[in-house]
């Protein structure tokens, strides 16, 4: 009875010194907050069981907020946080002095009562700091309404309010503003150890493509990768395949952290702003069922290969690869789709094709300017959804003028912004395309000797130019490619056939 009664003097002794401006009519806690902090510095064990739930934003009094700061980097230290431990590090803090200074600690660890509610305190802290930001975000939402500004469109309000919830429903904060560098080095850490303990080594989720993954490390999260190519390269199969691959390895459980998701593989979104998804599943079946996609059109099969295509579909009936068609979309538009998509279906990779057909959200006065704020878009998204991004790409014609048509980053349409904003930028080439164009006449048979000479050793084999990669190597990944089903794949190397180490298809 009197640890509670001590809790109460606590409480009162709080309120009385929390200056005006901090809205005491706001849902908030003191006691509970008390409880939790007071159990933390007499058993240190209690941090590790609400760590997950709970951050220093979360509580309600700025003393609180800095207590529990501090005695968290304490215990992931493994050093010991107490009153007396403490003290040093918060002996000059004013807010603490108006309670009364390291006194105060030896109070709240007098007043705790139970370690064994510590848990649920925390969840009470959690969700009523989530109403306070609610409060706050919805009288930011009415306060912008209520303001008829020109410059000020309704559906821009509309997108930024639904932007500001999924950041709140996502992180328990609508704004994440600073951090420190310890939580920013404790993220660090957190994905080198997925890297080590997932098989191959990968930091990012794989492609599937073997060669590409050693060089990229995997897709990673929060980047922004461009795929470029001229027409006819394969850009679009690229991506499906890479789609196909990652949708068909996804497997949810519990990942290094104790948290449970995505471990391998990953839910992917496809903005097929060209094809219509009719189409593209049609290229996903094709290479899936090893079906010539221009008999698949036609409905020239066998019965085989019928009953193989059916088999596929059903085989593929499950894999979590969304879809979305629609024409020209707003950049904003896009990232309200993919922000629904995640809180509903969760959302691992995101996939564009292709770049030059997302609208800006307004229209600018020069393309160059347009095509900046589209990339500046898709690289917020990549941070904001903390998911990688991979955005397909036109390239200019001056590619077909040169003699040595491998493309470069001078080739990029409207390059500046968009290798500027881009993680990584990558080509596909395939010098066969343009070898096939160079047959000569039958009747020069020296000329057509050498030609099928050269285009033997071209056919099926297509290269992925790296030609910027933030935090890794550039340089080209060699890999298969075969036309007829639109498929890439790793591609056998020579000392592979020797050694009987086919490698064989991804």
């Amino acid at each position: 009875m009197r640890r509670v009664t001590e809790v109460a003097k606590l409480a009162g002794a709080v309120a009385a010194l929390r200056p005006e401006g901090d809205s005491p009519g706001l849902p908030q806690n003191i006691e509970a907050e008390q409880q939790l902090l007071g159990a933390i510095l007499t058993n240190n064990d209690v941090f590790d069981r609400v760590s997950m739930i709970i951050q220093p934003e979360h509580f309600f009094d700025p003393v609180h907020r800095r207590i529990y700061e501090v005695a968290a980097t304490r215990i992931q230290k493994n050093a010991l946080a107490s009153p007396v431990t403490l003290k040093a590090f918060l002996e000059d803090d004013p807010g603490l002095a108006e309670l009364g200074g390291p006194a105060y600690l030896v109070r709240l660890a007098g007043a705790a009562i139970s370690a064994f509610a510590a848990k649920d305190y925390a969840q009470m802290i959690y969700d009523l700091a989530i109403r306070r930001e609610l409060i706050e975000l919805g009288q930011e939402i009415v306060s912008k309404a209520a303001q008829v500004d020109v410059a000020s469109e309704p559906k821009e309000q509309i997108v930024e309010a639904e932007q500001a919830l999924y950041a709140l429903g996502e992180q328990g904060k609508s704004d994440s503003g600073f951090q420190s560098f310890l939580r920013a080095v404790t993220q660090a850490v957190d994905v080198a150890n997925a890297a080590y303990q997932r098989d191959g080594g990968l930091a990012g989720v794989s492609t599937g493509l073997i060669d590409m993954d050693k060089k990229l490390g995997g897709l990673h999260r929060s980047d922004l990768l461009i795929l470029a190519g001229r027409p006819s390269m394969g850009k679009t199969s690229l991506a499906t395949n890479m789609a196909f691959n990652i949708a068909k390895a996804y497997r949810r459980g519990v990942k290094p952290d104790g948290s449970e998701g995505t471990v391998n593989g990953g839910v992917v979104g496809f903005y097929s702003l060209e094809m219509s998804a009719e189409q593209l599943a049609a290229r996903i079946l094709s290479e899936a069922a090893e079906v010539p996609s221009e008999q698949i059109r036609r409905g020239d099969m066998t019965e085989t290969e019928f009953r193989r295509f059916v088999e596929a579909a059903k085989s593929l009936e499950s894999c979590p690869l969304y879809i979305d068609d629609t024409p020209a979309l707003p950049i904003s538009q896009l990232a309200a789709r993919a922000r629904r998509l995640k809180r509903t279906h969760g959302l691992d990779v995101l996939i564009v094709d292709y770049l030059q057909l997302v609208r800006p959200a307004t229209a600018k006065d020069s393309r160059v300017n347009e095509v900046s704020e589209i990339t500046q878009g898709l690289k917020a998204i990549a941070k904001e959804l903390d998911i990688p991004v991979v955005a397909l790409s036109q390239l200019s014609r001056q590619v077909e003028n040169r003699e040595d048509k491998r493309p470069q980053l001078s080739d990029l349409r409207e390059s500046g912004s968009i290798e500027q904003d881009a993680d990584v930028v990558m080509f596909v080439f395939r010098e066969e395309y343009y070898k096939e164009r160079e047959k000569p006449g039958d009747h020069d048979l020296e000329a057509m000797a050498k030609w099928q000479e050269e285009m033997e050793k071209l056919h099926g084999r297509a290269e992925v130019i790296i030609g910027k990669q933030r935090h890794g190597p550039i340089g080209t990944v060699e890999l298969s490619f075969e036309g007829q089903f639109t498929r890439f794949g790793n591609l056998v190397k020579r000392w592979q056939q020797d050694s009987g180490d086919a490698g064989g298809f991804g």
